[in-house]
């Protein structure tokens, strides 16, 4: 048996030590196999592990994770499991696994060749120690290294029936993995912009809609971001960021949109007044003031920043781990920052739904206003 740290000051590796990091990518550099059961992971260490398995040519490997399927998973590190299990199981090399009777909490690892297990780590070390961030920089772990024969098989052992249908199934098969939102940060710092807790989002959504209509995102599949004959949508509602610019000298903003309803939705009784403000509280909890322009009052934005909508509606994207703002849109040749269906696929979430609750707000100038209610919704919640 072998000790483990941190290597954190005041607490520094001394001679003789090893950290827990160092310690598993050397047993990982001997090993063909690794089976790993940890209570919780990060997005970071995720792309960590799976850049590790390539460098030193894992052939087999095997992920449980404990503690999400209970408790949520955030869904920027549910988005790139996801994704690495389908990489793995393509490759035919192992898969992401949760455990779904009960929360486990272990950390072990265990490191395997030519069949036989020879080493294993077991500690309070969870998947992120493998890539340190600052929620977890400061975060002290201890750790053993074992290499004794029957203690490395009885580990395996135990891995083994972490992985029984019984106890855990693969990621891809739990259709009711519930998602923990990340915090959307595109909205930060924006002076109209209001968080607000969940009560008042909850509040809203109790009455009765006195006005309700949803708008499906036009969006193109990925192998048509490049096409340009007018029936792909690469342009239109949230990727209108890649329309001819309105500046010859410098491109449009990565969150620009343009949500345009048609005419059976803008005849509606009660449909808000061209230029008539009202206050939209979103489902996620984000409160600004909006309005309609446009011929035919069919445009919806944000009043005094046009970009508040984009932001708050692909910020979620963003923050989901599905794509990464583009600093200019008129250099992006190969639309790497387009928003596909298949993000939208894969988010859960394809169209805005626009709710009139009935009730009022009074503005800073002691203005009534309407309130309505935003949500980014899939197909299944419409129809519910």
């Amino acid at each position: 048996m072998k000790l483990l740290y941190s290597n954190m000051l005041p607490m520094g590796i001394k001679e003789g030590q090893q950290s827990i990091i160092a310690s598993f990518e050397e047993q990982l550099s001997k090993a063909d196999a690794v089976s790993i059961a940890v209570g919780y992971t990060s997005s970071a260490s995720l792309t960590e592990l799976d850049r590790l398995i390539e460098h030193y040519g894992i052939q087999k490997v095997s992920l449980t994770i404990g503690m999400y399927y209970i408790e949520g998973m955030p869904e920027g590190a549910y988005h790139i499991a996801m994704r690495l299990n389908q990489k793995w199981q393509r490759a035919g090399i192992g898969e992401i696994r949760l455990t779904k009777p009960f929360k486990y909490h272990g950390k072990t690892y265990c490191f395997i060749k030519d069949g036989k297990p020879f080493a294993a780590i077991i500690g309070s070390a969870n998947l992120g120690a493998i890539k340190l961030e600052a929620s977890n920089r400061r975060q002290y772990e201890f750790a053993i290294l074992s290499t004794d024969k029957d203690e490395t098989a009885e580990i395996a052992k135990h891995l083994s029936e972490l992985n029984q249908p019984v106890v855990s199934q693969n990621i891809a098969s739990i259709g009711d993995m519930p998602l923990v939102r990340e915090i959307n940060t595109s909205l930060n710092g924006i002076e109209l912009v209001t968080p607000v807790p969940q009560t008042n989002v909850s509040y809203y959504k109790q009455f009765e809609p006195k006005v309700s209509f949803s708008l499906l995102l036009k969006v193109p599949k990925s192998d048509e971001r490049l096409i340009d004959d007018g029936k792909h949508f690469t342009k239109s509602n949230i990727n209108v960021c890649y329309a001819a610019p309105r500046s010859i000298r410098k491109s449009r903003d990565w969150y620009e949109t343009q949500l345009t309803v048609g005419a059976d939705i803008y005849k509606m009784e009660g449909y808000p007044a061209k230029n008539h403000p009202f206050f939209v509280i979103t489902d996620d909890g984000y409160w600004f003031k909006a309005h309609t322009t446009s011929d035919n009052n069919k445009q919806f934005s944000a009043v005094g920043d046009e970009l508040i909508m984009g932001r708050w509606l692909k910020g979620r994207l963003v923050a989901a781990g599905l794509i990464k703002p583009v600093n200019n849109t008129g250099a992006d040749i190969t639309r790497e920052g387009m928003i596909t269906q298949e993000i939208l696929d894969e988010y859960g979430c394809d169209r805005l739904l626009f709710e009139k609750t009935g009730q009022t707000a009074l503005d800073k100038d002691g203005t009534t206003l309407d309130v309505w209610v935003l949500s980014f919704i899939g197909k299944k919640a419409e129809e519910k």
